[in-house]
């Protein structure tokens, strides 16, 4: 089965008080709410992983889980989707 995790981070998170929210460490070891979401996902067999982001973002985005999340989706045959917006 083919299914698509579909994350969608594009607020302005002006309630958040500064920052990036989706990007704020939450874990122990400095892990965000979309890695627990995403490792929840491919555990259940997702095969994709589409980010829904603004583009001023994205390049804090892509630096801040990018090569570690790219890596994750190599070792499960996960494909990850950056849609331009």
């Amino acid at each position: 089965m083919k299914s698509a995790l579909v994350i969608m981070a594009a607020g302005i998170g002006s309630r958040f008080g500064g920052g990036i929210k989706q990007l704020e460490p939450v874990g122990m070891h400095d892990e965000i709410i979309m890695d627990y979401s995403i490792h929840d996902a491919i555990e259940a067999g997702f095969n994709k992983i589409v980010f829904i982001i603004r583009k001023d973002i994205e390049n804090d985005f892509k630096e801040r889980i990018g090569n570690r999340i790219e890596e994750v989706a190599k070792r499960n045959n996960v494909s990850l989707l950056f849609p331009e917006s």
